[in-house]
């Protein structure tokens, strides 16, 4: 059940009906009309631009097409008035029978309430994390982590095939760092004295990766020079990071589809199979590019390079693939791994980058659109910094990287739920606090809280109802008659339960999954406030002396208690059924 969508197919048939009679001209575009809840609530339960959409096509004023479709509305049993308001927007009130429905069609439902087939299967692949294999990762990391997973769960909520993808970068200069220091490890393992050089890895994580090259190879690269162990060290080194950060996405509720690895795009034809399609397109060229912004020719020498015609494509410049002497820039492997993608048959691309990459968005949306002609669709989403804080504090050191705070410190800190969910509290273009104090403790400050807590008190009104001996099975509660349910604050809360499949929606075309965790800060701020009132007036608690009317109750609370459950789903929190 989808009271929008319900409407909105109302107002189209109207539309229809209006034409069949000659009120309206044919061939009007139809797409751009929608119902949407009005901004002050006290309009009407939905709105519709209809007549201020068509007016201009039609060449008529919009409050004429507004007050002949209110008049077609009005005749339907479902809508109790419709009213034109200002220059032609439509203003409806729905008859009291779909709001004392909704409950019953919601637990027959389930979590499948809100799930939309609006993606009709369509491929989309979604990468997330591509962390370099060289550490465990970072707050940073966990946030781009949380949101992929989170939009990758919103998109198949919403009837899209999703792919889940991590892109192991193994194929640069970082990989051969990580496999000396590994090296420097294993030697500290057979009791040398060790240094780290300035751009090594020093952190503690790498202690046991050392000694377990150690029980592999035993003294066999002992005093060796680089020729002899490097290659080996670093696919091992490797292999163990990778470990490392499949475990520590565990932790987080992360499980990854397919990892792709950079290094199998070299030595393969792989780059050179890309290169040639943007060839054959007559997409590369031999040129020298203007100096950057900010460096003076003299402090710049023009070299002629191999180079992407990018701005075919929306690029502000054009972008070069292949350095004079010949090897690939880090642009050219990124190309080559969109077009297996491409090649792949996805409908349509989603990248989760880290905020310092933003200036490669406008090349690698050319690049996709020159590879694919168009026709498959890149949108890249910015995870913006974390900025940690505890006792107030600015909260940096971990013991176990050195440096920085890791995904796993975070995780034992204060939990994967908690986590999960604070890092979907904003969009994810927009820096973040998070205050290792405030995200646990308990007062309706904290979203999780309140949310956790809302579902939570659900739980408990059924559990004393069930001791008092009334059947609460969603199979029961959803064949009530809830004619009953007709106070202003048990409508309003039916009304914020309709939006979630619009919602849902809009959160998955948006590629927005903080919507979701929006969305139920404002459902639990309902059923808390609709508690608290029936401290007041008895009426509206849940459990009454009547066993019918505390079913009648009990049924709106467990339609919320079900989309709160199919909404923390889709961020990966589990919902709770009693606080501690």
């Amino acid at each position: 059940m989808n009271l929008f969508s319900d409407i909105r197919a109302l107002v189209l048939a109207s539309i229809n009906a209006m034409q069949a009679e000659g009120a309206l001209p044919d061939g009007l575009i139809l797409d751009p009309i929608t119902t949407e809840p009005p901004r002050d609530p006290a309009h009407g339960d939905m709105a519709t631009n209809a007549a201020m959409v068509l007016a201009k096509p039609a060449k008529m004023k919009p409050r004429d097409i507004a007050e002949s479709l209110a008049a077609k509305l009005a005749a339907d049993d479902r809508i109790a008035s419709a009213e034109v308001a200002g220059p032609g927007f439509l203003n409806l009130r729905l008859a009291p029978g779909l709001w004392q429905q909704l409950p019953g069609a919601i637990l027959k439902a389930g979590t499948d309430y809100g799930k939309s087939a609006m993606g009709h299967g369509q491929r989309v692949n979604v990468e997330y994390v591509s962390a370099n294999p060289t550490g465990p990762m970072h707050v940073g990391h966990a946030r781009g982590a949380i949101v992929g997973d989170a939009m990758a769960s919103l998109l198949a909520y919403a009837g899209y095939d999703v792919t889940r993808e991590y892109y192991i970068n193994d194929g640069g200069a970082q990989v051969d760092v990580l496999a000396r220091s590994v090296y420097l490890r294993y030697l500290e393992a057979h009791g040398q004295e060790v240094e780290f050089a300035e751009g090594t890895y020093p952190g503690d994580y790498l202690v046991p990766v050392g000694q377990a090259l150690k029980e592999k190879v035993g003294d066999a690269y002992l005093e060796k020079g680089e020729q002899f162990w490097l290659a080996e060290v670093r696919e091992f080194a490797t292999a163990a990071m990778m470990d490392l950060i499949r475990d520590d996405l565990a932790a987080l509720g992360v499980h990854m589809d397919h990892f792709f690895s950079e290094k199998s795009l070299y030595g393969t034809g792989k780059i050179e199979a890309a290169i040639d399609s943007l060839k054959s397109k007559d997409l590369i060229y031999r040129g020298v590019l203007e100096p950057p912004k900010g460096k003076k020719p003299e402090d710049w020498e023009p070299r002629e390079q191999t180079l992407f015609k990018s701005t075919e494509h929306g690029d502000d410049v054009d972008r070069p693939i292949q350095k004079s002497d010949g090897a690939w820039t880090y642009f050219a492997p990124d190309i080559a791994y969109h077009y297996d993608k491409v090649e792949r048959g996805y409908d349509f691309l989603i990248d989760i980058f880290g905020a310092d990459h933003g200036g490669y968005v406008k090349r690698m949306k050319a690049a996709v659109s020159a590879l694919s002609e168009g026709k498959v669709p890149l949108d890249i989403k910015l995870i913006q910094l974390v900025k940690l804080f505890k006792n107030g504090e600015p909260f940096k050191m971990s013991k176990r990287a050195g440096t920085f705070v890791t995904l796993r410190d975070l995780v034992d800190m204060v939990g994967s739920d908690v986590a999960r969910f604070h890092m979907l509290t904003r969009k994810s273009d927009a820096s973040l606090d998070f205050d290792f104090d405030k995200v646990v403790e308990q007062s309706k400050e904290n979203p999780v809280f309140y949310v956790q807590y809302a579902h939570a008190r659900i739980c408990s009104v059924l559990r004393k109802a069930l001791a008092d001996g009334v059947d609460v099975a969603d199979d029961t509660l959803a064949g009530l008659d809830l004619s009953s349910m007709t106070h202003d604050a048990e409508i309003m809360m039916a009304r914020k339960l309709a939006e979630w499949p619009r919602l849902v929606e809009i959160a998955a075309r948006t590629h927005e999954p903080h919507r979701i965790a929006t969305y139920l800060n404002e459902l639990a701020a309902e059923l808390h406030g609709l508690w608290n009132r029936g401290n007041d007036e008895p009426s509206l608690r849940f459990v009454q002396d009547d066993k019918a009317a505390t079913q009648a109750k009990i049924a709106l609370a467990r339609a919320v208690a079900v989309v709160i459950s199919a909404g923390l789903g889709i961020l990966g929190v589990t919902p709770v059924e009693e606080m501690r």
